[in-house]
């Protein structure tokens, strides 16, 4: 599979910004995209995460969608980064959950646990959902209630969310799920396409250096010439 990195300086939150935008500009884009083994991976994002200040930054954070390893990644190559699991996964978790819950009204549950997720955190949601009448659910519902509450208890580390919002740290990873189709998709993925892994990573690495800040494309070319 092909992996997705982004390293970047996100705006300021202005104080104007709609409580449902989890995202927000960023500055310094540089992204990485190959066959990559997350080793590999860490010891690039920390040269690009070099080029755009993070030696110079007073804050790391770790914005991810909690995939397997991803945590352990972050506690390598970015130690002391404040890590935040991406919003949406949670999001669709509860959603998926509030379906067997409620099944004549279950985007109002969703919604409401989504609030109490983004306004009151993780700690209060398990709370919430603790508190669930489990002899009024199906047995689906009661398994489904079960996995979830292992993975928000599992991830209530990284799911202080009121806490991000004050201090305007975006809590989703809408710009690195945006590259997954611009850096990989339009190129990779057009009809009647097959990749050799070879190719497949060639063509990545170019597409993740287009993509990046305007000026990456031209000074990799311009090394390039002069060495030659």
């Amino acid at each position: 599979m092909v992996a997705v990195g982004m390293v970047f300086n996100p705006q300021p939150r202005p104080a104007s910004c709609s409580d449902k935008q989890l995202s927000l500009p960023c500055d310094g884009a540089r992204y990485l995209s190959g066959f990559y083994r997350l080793e590999e991976l860490g010891l690039q994002m920390r040269r690009q995460g070099g080029q755009v200040g993070m030696d110079a930054a007073e804050l790391w954070i770790a914005l991810t969608d909690g995939g397997n390893g991803l945590e352990n990644f972050m506690d390598v190559n970015f130690p002391g980064a404040v890590k935040i699991l991406d919003f949406q996964h949670p999001a669709g978790r509860l959603s998926q959950l509030a379906s067997l819950v409620a099944k004549d009204e279950p985007s109002a549950l969703a919604s409401a646990w989504c609030h109490t997720l983004k306004h009151e955190g993780g700690r209060k949601l398990v709370a919430v959902l603790e508190a669930l009448d489990r002899r009024r659910l199906s047995h689906a519902a009661r398994d489904k209630l079960e996995d979830t509450l292992n993975y928000v208890r599992s991830n209530v580390h990284r799911m202080n969310y009121p806490k991000y919002l004050e201090r305007g740290w975006q809590i989703a990873t809408g710009a690195v799920e945006s590259a997954c189709k611009t850096v990989v998709n339009q190129r990779l993925c057009l009809g009647g396409m097959r990749w050799g892994e070879e190719g497949g990573d060639s063509v990545a690495h170019l597409r993740a250096l287009y993509r990046s800040d305007p000026d990456q494309w031209d000074a990799y070319w311009a090394q390039l010439a002069g060495a030659v």
